[in-house]
């Protein structure tokens, strides 16, 4: 069974490393697909912070990878059909912009199942940009810590 995600996967971190660890447990393939430059910037205000050919070395050097390919337009059906995908492996962000649906309708007409997961609270790569800017500007860190499930911000 080949899974499939998509995503930046800018600043790798451990809630990336926790959903792709995931996707290796549906199946026998994992392949991602990583959001190009151009990709990223019609749905986030930013630019990756790391360039598309590093954000693709990392997470090709992740044993829980098997395949990793850019994706220059925001369109998923052409990776599914190409790589056969059985499994295709959502966030909790999803939506129904029409892409989404494009590609929901693709894999449900195909048999194909559409898994939707939660985000690990523990960390993002937002959460780490704002950390680098609050230690450069005033020396600190805004730490995160998980307290009986209610997450509390404070600096150090």
């Amino acid at each position: 069974m080949i899974v499939y995600t998509v995503g930046t996967f800018d600043l790798l971190h451990v809630g990336h490393l926790a959903l792709l660890e995931y996707c290796s447990t549906l199946g026998d393939v994992v392949a991602v697909g990583v959001a190009s430059d151009s990709v990223v910037a019609s749905y986030k205000p930013n630019p990756p912070v790391i360039p598309l050919k590093q954000r693709e070395d990392m997470l090709r050097a992740l044993r829980c990878v098997n395949i990793v390919r850019p994706y220059h337009e925001l369109e998923y059906v052409s990776a599914c059909k190409e790589l056969n995908v059985d499994i295709f492996v959502i966030g909790e962000d999803w939506g129904d912009k029409p892409h989404n649906v494009e590609v929901e309708s693709y894999l449900k007409s195909e048999g194909k199942k559409i898994i939707q997961v939660r985000y690990n609270p523990i960390t993002s790569s937002t959460k780490i940009k704002q950390n680098v800017l609050a230690q450069s500007h005033r020396g600190k860190y805004i730490t995160q810590t998980i307290i009986e499930g209610k997450e509390n911000t404070k600096n150090q």
